[in-house]
C-alpha cells in the first residue's frame, strides 16, 4: 500500500495524514465524556494547531466519538492537542484509542462519514456533523486541498449510499432508539407526561420522534436558554417552561429525557421530589444525570449506551445492504486515492516539462543561428510533440505499479529538477 501523501499539486505537506480518536466500541460513556470537545474548545484546538504549523486539521466530537483528522510529523502532536483541550489524559487515551495513517486514515473517514461505523448502523446524522467540522476548518483557514477533496468525496459516497441502498431505511438513530425504548416499557405512553430537558440536535430529533411515534400531547420542553426551547416548541406547538421550574416539572413527569450539552451533571438527587415512578433517559455525552439519582427507589435511569441494544426490524434489513454500501465506498475511495497518488508526482512532471522546454528553446535558438532558412515553426511543433510524448511516458510510469518515491527522486536527479 502506498503511504506517502507528502507532496501533491505542487504543495509540500509536513508529515502524514492521520486520524486519531476514540469511540463507543472501546470507550464507555464516562471516558468519552472526558474527551468531549465543546464548540469553544474546538475553536481553540484549530487556532493552536495553526500556530504550531499544522497545515490542515478537522475536529469531530459527537456523543459516540471524538476524532481529529490532520497532517503531522507524528500522531502524538494531534493527541497532545486533544488532551490539552479536554479532560482526558494521554494515558487514558492510549487505552481506548485508535490511530490510522494515510490510506488507512482515508478509509476510516469514509466508514465513519457513511454511517457504517455508527453505534446504530446507518445513522446518517454524522455526515452533517462532518460537513460542519470541515466548514469550521475552512473558516479558520486550516484545511488543505487534500482534506477538502477528501471531505467532498466522503459526502459524495454518503449521498450515493442514501440514494442507491436501503441502509438508511427506517428512522433508526440514537434519538429514535430512545423513543423505541420508551414505547416498549411505558404503557399508555400517549397519556404520560414527558419532560425534555435540552433542545440541541439530539433533543430536537428526539422531540420529532416522540411526536411522530407516541402521539403524545403532554410534552414539555425546558432549556437553559428559553428562546431556543420556544423556537423548537413553536414548530411542534408544545409547552415551554423556565429552567427555574425544572424541579416542579420533574415531579410531574413520567419520563424525563436529558439531552443537554453540559460538561457536568445537570440532574441530581436534590432535584427529585417524586411521588410516582420516573424513567430517566440520559442522551448526553458526557453523562448529565448524576449516579446519585439511583438512591431514589422510584427512579430508573437508562444511558444512551444501553439504547444501542434496542433492536428493530430495520437493522436486519440494513445489514443486508452492507455489501452494496461497501462497494460504493470502494469506488469513491479508489477515485480519491488515484487523485491523491497522481498529485504526488504532478510537480515533478511539471518541472520535467519546463526543463525540456528550456532545452528545446536553447537548441532551436542554436539551430536558427547555424542553419539558413531554418523553419522555426516546424521545429517548434515537432519539439512540443516530443516533449508531450516524453512527459506522458514518465507520467504513465509513475501512475503504474512501478511508480514510487524512488522513481520520482531519480527523475529529479537525472534532469536536475527543482520542485516546490
Amino acid at each position: 500500500m502506498k503511504n506517502n501523501l507528502k507532496t501533491y499539486s505542487g504543495e509540500s505537506l509536513e508529515g502524514n495524514f492521520y486520524a486519531i480518536g476514540l469511540n463507543y466500541k472501546k470507550a464507555d460513556a464516562q471516558i468519552r465524556g472526558h474527551f468531549s470537545i465543546s464548540d469553544i474548545a474546538k475553536e481553540k484546538i484549530l487556532l493552536q494547531a495553526k500556530e504550531e504549523g499544522i497545515p490542515s486539521l478537522t475536529v469531530i466530537s459527537t456523543c459516540n466519538r471524538t476524532e481529529l483528522y490532520g497532517f503531522a510529523q507524528h500522531p502524538y502532536k494531534l493527541i497532545k492537542l486533544l488532551c490539552e483541550h479536554t479532560n482526558g489524559t494521554v494515558e487514558e487515551f492510549e487505552k481506548v484509542a485508535y490511530i490510522y495513517k494515510n490510506h488507512d486514515a482515508v478509509s476510516h473517514l469514509f466508514t465513519v462519514g457513511t454511517g457504517l461505523d455508527s453505534q446504530i448502523l446507518g445513522d446518517f446524522e454524522i455526515i452533517s456533523q462532518l460537513r460542519n467540522a470541515f466548514r469550521e476548518s475552512k473558516k479558520h483557514d486550516i484545511i488543505n486541498p487534500f482534506m477538502e477533496r477528501l471531505a467532498n468525496a466522503v459526502i459524495q459516497a454518503s449521498k450515493r449510499i442514501k440514494n442507491e441502498t436501503g441502509i438508511s431505511s427506517g428512522a433508526t438513530s440514537v434519538s429514535f432508539a430512545a423513543v423505541q425504548y420508551i414505547m416498549a416499557r411505558v404503557p399508555y405512553i400517549s397519556e404520560k407526561n414527558i419532560l425534555l430537558f435540552g433542545t440541541g440536535k439530539i433533543g430536537r430529533n428526539t422531540c420529532e420522534n416522540l411526536i411522530k411515534h407516541t402521539k403524545n400531547q403532554h410534552i414539555t420542553l425546558i432549556n437553559r436558554t428559553k428562546e431556543k426551547a420556544e423556537k423548537v416548541a413553536g414548530k411542534f406547538n408544545l409547552i415551554v417552561k423556565d429552567y427555574a421550574d425544572i424541579q416542579s416539572e420533574i415531579a410531574q413527569a413520567d419520563v424525563l429525557i436529558v439531552a443537554t450539552g453540559a460538561q457536568q451533571p445537570t440532574i441530581s438527587k436534590e432535584l427529585l421530589y417524586l411521588k410516582r415512578p420516573l424513567l430517566i433517559l440520559d442522551l448526553s455525552i458526557p453523562k448529565n444525570v448524576s449516579e446519585d439519582v439511583m438512591e431514589n427507589e422510584l427512579v430508573t435511569v437508562v444511558h444512551m449506551d444501553h439504547l444501542s441494544a434496542v433492536t428493530d426490524q430495520t437493522l436486519d434489513q440494513r445489514a443486508g445492504q452492507l455489501p452494496l454500501a461497501k462497494k460504493i465506498i470502494a469506488e469513491v475511495e479508489k477515485e480519491f486515492n488515484q487523485w491523491a497518488d497522481n498529485r504526488k508526482f504532478a510537480p515533478t512532471i511539471k518541472a520535467l516539462k519546463s526543463k525540456l522546454s528550456e532545452i528545446k528553446d536553447g537548441e532551436i535558438d542554436n539551430q536558427r543561428r547555424k542553419i539558413n532558412g531554418f523553419n522555426e515553426e516546424q521545429a517548434e511543433i515537432i519539439s512540443e510533440r516530443l516533449i508531450q510524448k516524453i512527459t506522458t511516458h514518465f507520467a504513465n510510469h509513475l501512475k503504474g505499479e512501478e511508480g514510487s518515491a524512488e522513481s520520482i527522486e531519480l527523475i529529479r536527479r537525472v534532469f536536475q529538477l527543482e520542485t516546490a
